[in-house]
């Protein structure tokens, strides 16, 4: 179901400012971006960059805890990253593999849901148990919203809640012409969350690779020429300060939102 804000007036806070819970972007998402580039600045294989990118996710999802973000999802391997070198495709499956293995006992201590979406079916069964065992484990928490994207695509996405409506149609439970936008966004990956607020990609390429790509329509995009390892909670303040300036209008006028905001 599509949840979008009444638009508001967002007043500009400077990075290191105390967060207005009020101005907190809900849902962030993010492309981690230049992990490999890191890497070949220092003369590093592609995949020490990765390693250290495992920094970044842990002070990226420990400052949205910890300020009351509700919900993060952030961009671990694309549905067309397998066409990468098999050794560095080999070696991010055993991060990832390791990682659960080292952080999904300190996610639930610290009262964060985790949960991976995308198409499960491409890993090994080993990583399918790991990561379905990490979403036992922390599915009752009632802090942040993990969500990690792996083996996943906005394309496919979309295409998986058309072929589950196109199941109801076919069994007789739904009618074509009573398709609605609110029943495909309900089957999306992120469908029970609200849409995200605010984007991030790292690295400085400005443009989406196929993330998201419904539950973007709204989203505030901002793009940085930090690269994953770097990023750190300097930069993710500063974005969301860059978040709290910009007026969401969602098809109103600059005046209406005024208005509308005035009336809160």
């Amino acid at each position: 179901m599509t949840r979008r804000p009444k638009p508001i007036v967002n007043a500009v806070l400077g990075p290191a400012a105390a967060l207005d819970a009020d101005r907190l972007p809900r849902h962030i998402a993010i492309i981690m971006d230049g992990n490999g580039r890191w890497a070949k600045q220092r003369h590093l294989p592609r995949t020490a960059g990765h390693h250290a990118g495992v920094g970044a996710v842990r002070r990226t999802v420990e400052y949205c805890a910890r300020n009351g973000i509700a919900a993060l999802t952030l961009f671990a391997f694309s549905s067309e990253n397998w066409r990468r070198p098999q050794e560095e495709v080999s070696v991010l499956m055993g991060l990832f593999l390791s990682t659960l293995e080292k952080e999904t006992q300190k996610l639930h201590q610290n009262n964060v849901r985790m949960r991976i979406v995308g198409d499960r079916s491409a890993f090994a069964p080993e990583l399918q148990e790991r990561m379905a065992a990490a979403e036992r484990m922390t599915a009752d928490n009632s802090g942040l919203n993990l969500s990690i994207a792996a083996n996943y695509g906005g394309r496919w996405d979309i295409t998986q809640a058309a072929r589950r409506l196109a199941h109801e149609v076919a069994a007789g439970r739904l009618a074509a012409d009573q398709v609605t936008e609110q029943q495909l966004e309900s089957l999306l990956c992120l469908g029970d969350l609200p849409e995200p607020d605010l984007f991030i990609r790292t690295g400085g390429e400005q443009r989406i690779s196929n993330f998201l790509l419904w539950q973007l329509a709204y989203t505030e995009l901002y793009f940085t020429p930090v690269l994953w390892p770097d990023f750190d909670e300097q930069t993710l303040a500063e974005a969301i300060a860059d978040y709290a300036g910009r007026q969401r209008r969602f098809g109103y006028t600059g005046d209406q939102v005024v208005q509308l905001g005035e009336g809160r």
